[in-house]
């Protein structure tokens, strides 16, 4: 199995197995996104199953994450209402994104987001700011400025709340290279 899709795997369901996977593919439109999403950004006869997958999927208009957008392992998307992010946008390893989330652009490159980061419902993350690793954006927020490492943001602007146990609504975290 693609070690990126393994990965968003054990992020729903706690760990990677063959019968866990045809379990989630077949009851998560999401899954089955992230699976397209994933091998046709791969390889050789991956990356042509993915082309068909890709083409097939009709949670295009859901998920509008361009395929050049560069994602880490273990990605994580609650529920199945709208997301949109940029394709300049660089999202780390062990990232939550909540329903109606928007990472864009209307100039250059969109944002960049540590590992391990929650992104609560109704985010918008502004232009070309960073999110540090182990961060926590409540719902709601617009994000126009970076976001500190280990910190809780929320509000309209966000602004810094605190650093206390940020990150803990990233569950089953991924370990790349991890013998799972």
């Amino acid at each position: 199995m693609n070690e990126y899709v393994k990965s968003d795997l054990v992020r729903y369901r706690g760990e990677g197995s063959a019968l866990l996977f045809i379990i989630q593919y077949l009851h998560s439109r999401t899954f089955r996104w992230q699976v397209a999403f994933r091998l046709v950004n791969s390889h050789g006869i991956e990356k042509a199953i993915g082309w068909v997958l890709w083409t097939m999927n009709r949670s295009k208009k859901i998920f509008q994450i361009p395929r050049s957008t560069k994602i880490g392992y273990g990605l994580y998307i609650g529920h199945e209402g709208p997301v949109i992010v940029n394709e300049t946008a660089v999202i780390g390893d062990n990232c939550n994104l909540s329903q109606f989330t928007t990472i864009g652009s209307t100039d250059g490159a969109a944002a960049v987001i540590g590992d391990n980061v929650y992104i609560g419902p109704s985010v918008c993350i502004v232009e070309n700011v960073r999110i540090g690793d182990n961060a926590t954006i409540g719902a709601g927020s617009v994000v126009t400025k970076d976001i500190p490492d280990s910190a809780t943001a929320a509000g309209n602007y966000a602004r810094v709340l605190n650093f206390n146990n940020p990150g803990r609504y990233v569950g089953n975290r991924y370990q790349a290279g991890a013998r799972r």
